[in-house]
């Protein structure tokens, strides 16, 4: 009896033994069946072509740059495939491109914390001196510490109060050389290469900011540039030509060196070139700050210099102090004069556009002063002219790259980690989804009642300066650049197509989006006489 008492227990015992293993077996393999559920939900990557293995869609990427560029290359494939987000794999890297406002939205707004980081590349290393600038490094410490500074230091309101006489010296000098190069022909007008001024004026307005200096060298009596800043600027959009350019080793790295497309060695020497101007100047500012001859900063280069940490000791290296004036500088000239070289190529083609602008112009400003900063508010039509190039005719192809930091899902895509991607300023800003008659310029499209016209974008329609926590920190000050270099052009002169020619060719240049010929017209001054500075 007490044999089979004692048995029992035991038996039960078994029994809910194997009962439990029973359903941690059926439990194992729900979860697995889950799992695999899960797996065969996962989202695919956004289409695109199919990788060779290993070097993946590298080889056609290569020949698309014989043939035409790379860019050329990616809009023409997103088209056929008939998509508005596409996946390309160089080497071992996801390219991820898109086309549409609400993925764009998505990419910089929802998840603006993943995409925060930039990609490590070799023309980014080589402009931020082992990335020790903001706009191009990685995110990460010596990201967060540059951002402060030009956030708070170099492009807050107050500072650019500070420097607003720097800017209207750079106005007026505009307005100075365009005049001296009609003023012999007060009848005829003089012929005026805008791509110059407009790249000139770019250069003139940051180095005065910077180095509260126009000229690196004596500059010419006509208030032109002289050698020194045509070779500067030269240089400046050389680097910007190759800064991103879907270079071989950026996508397989131990390539680097070998340069294979000479890449390494133009951006070198151009780097070289601008260097050769900007280092002396910074080498000196800091010895005058260190031997106190200097308490006050005049200029935004005496900002950085004059930054010190919690000891007293100085917040910046002068690596660092040279390397984000580099970066600065390369990042002040090229959007605002392809803008004004684009609309006024348009506009010449229409004139009821220049009519309309010259009208805005004397109503708001009149002709007895030239126009300043203070006036823009009331400048809508001349900021749509604006805005309509930086939509139809943006200075590059794509943003500067975004890379993700973790796996995501973005338009019902997978995103992996590590992906680099590029929002399409030209897939944007000529949406037929979005823009009537996108390929049309019509800066009407861009005016509301009772509405200021800004140069800005929230909704990712078309990309005039970089949104997001890794946007442009120099916006208010390139909005006001833009909006300058238009509204002095268009009111202090008549412009006019040159009588040996019938239209302006707007043809976009080979591999870039640049005008194929620099842009050439007639200047005639339409102000009195005693308002053009001497």
């Amino acid at each position: 009896m007490e044999m089979i008492n004692s048995f029992i227990p035991f038996t039960t015992l078994l029994f809910v033994f194997m009962a439990f293993a029973f359903n941690i077996f059926l439990f194992k393999s729900k979860l697995l069946g889950n799992v695999d559920q899960k797996a065969a939900k996962k989202p695919s990557l956004p289409p695109g072509p199919k990788p060779w293995p290993i070097v993946g869609n590298l080889p056609e990427m290569i020949k698309s740059k014989k043939n035409t560029s790379v860019s050329q290359w990616i809009h023409k494939l997103m088209k056929e495939m008939n998509t508005e987000i596409a996946c390309f794999r160089f080497g071992k890297v996801h390219v991820i491109t898109v086309t549409c406002p609400e993925i764009s939205q998505e990419i910089l707004k929802k998840q603006d914390a993943i995409f925060a980081s930039r990609p490590l590349t070799m023309g980014s290393e080589v402009l931020s001196r082992g990335y020790l600038t903001t706009a191009v490094v990685p995110f990460g410490d010596q990201w967060k510490k540059m951002k402060r500074i030009m956030v708070g230091e170099l492009f807050s309101q107050a500072r650019l109060r500070l420097l607003h006489e720097k800017r209207v010296e750079e106005a007026d000098n505009l307005v100075r050389y365009v005049h001296n190069q009609c003023s012999g022909n007060a009848d005829e007008g003089g012929l005026v290469n805008l791509r110059a001024v407009a790249r000139h004026y770019c250069g003139n307005v940051i180095r005065k900011l910077v180095f509260n200096t126009r000229n690196f060298g004596e500059g010419k009596d006509d208030s032109g540039p002289g050698a020194e800043e045509v070779e500067h600027v030269q240089a400046i959009f050389t680097i910007l030509a190759h800064l991103y350019s879907f270079c071989i080793s950026d996508y397989v790295p131990w390539l680097r060196g070998f340069d294979l497309e000479g890449h390494e060695k133009t951006l070198a020497e151009a780097t070289r070139v601008v260097a050769k101007y900007h280092d002396p100047i910074i080498d000196e500012r800091i010895q005058q700050w260190r031997e106190g001859k200097k308490e006050q900063p005049e200029d935004l280069l005496d900002v950085l210099v004059s930054l010190k940490d919690n000891n007293g000791d100085s917040l910046l290296s002068a690596e660092e102090i040279k390397a984000q004036i580099m970066e600065i500088m390369v990042a002040a000239v090229d959007n605002p004069s392809n803008a004004l070289e684009w609309a006024l190529a348009e506009m010449l083609n229409q004139p009821e556009m220049l009519q309309k602008a010259k009208d805005e112009l004397d109503t708001v400003v009149g002709k007895q002063r030239l126009v300043q900063e203070s006036d823009f508010p009331k400048l809508n039509y001349i900021k749509a002219c604006a805005r309509e190039a930086f939509r139809l005719h943006p200075i590059d192809p794509f943003n500067v790259p975004h890379m993700s930091m973790a796996d995501t899902t973005v338009g019902n895509y997978f995103i992996p980690k590590g992906s680099h991607v590029l929002l399409s300023r030209l897939g944007l800003g000529r949406n037929p989804k979005v823009w009537y008659e996108p390929n049309k310029f019509k800066p009407e499209r861009h005016l509301h009642e009772a509405k200021e016209v800004v140069l800005t974008e929230p909704d990712l329609r078309l990309l005039s300066f970089s949104r997001g926590r890794r946007g442009c920190m120099g916006v208010v000050l390139g909005s006001s650049m833009t909006t300058m270099l238009f509204a002095r052009l268009l009111h202090g002169f008549s412009w006019s197509i040159p009588s040996n020619e019938g239209r302006i060719d707007l043809s976009e240049g080979k591999g870039n989006l640049h005008l194929a010929r620099p842009l050439v017209a007639v200047a005639k001054p339409r102000l009195l006489q005693h308002v053009y500075p001497c």
